[in-house]
């Protein structure tokens, strides 16, 4: 980082590195930003299926996930997970949507349509 600043000073640019950011304002950010969930079925019929919005990420400093679960009464459930373990970012997706299936079982579903940004898990 001191050497940016060294090259950089004959040009008049200052040099300063990113500075972190505070996990909520960064929540507060991604839901002000995000689009609403989807609207599932007609107002008058029933729904059976409940939806599973998981995401699971891994960095150098640890891994978690996001988990999601919309009953088919529109109820909205809403966990987030620290892993204790190492995992790359394909391992926090599988045990992520296998976090969120087994609440949605534990809850009673029996329909589950699930959704996640993870290319290799929904191929």
């Amino acid at each position: 980082m001191v050497k940016w600043a060294v090259e950089l000073v004959p040009y008049d640019i200052n040099y300063e590195p990113r500075r972190a950011i505070k996990a909520q304002a960064l929540a507060d950010f991604i839901d002000e930003c995000s689009a609403p969930y989807p609207q599932h079925g007609q107002p008058d019929t029933p729904l059976t299926a409940w939806t599973l919005y998981v995401d699971g990420s891994a960095t150098s400093g640890g891994s978690g996930a996001v988990v999601i679960v919309v009953s088919p009464t529109g109820r909205v459930h809403e966990q987030a997970l620290k892993f204790l373990f190492k995992a790359s970012n394909n391992e926090a997706e599988y045990k992520t949507l296998l976090a969120g299936m087994n609440l949605c079982y534990t809850n009673g579903a029996e329909h589950l349509c699930a959704f996640s940004d993870s290319q290799l898990m929904v191929s």
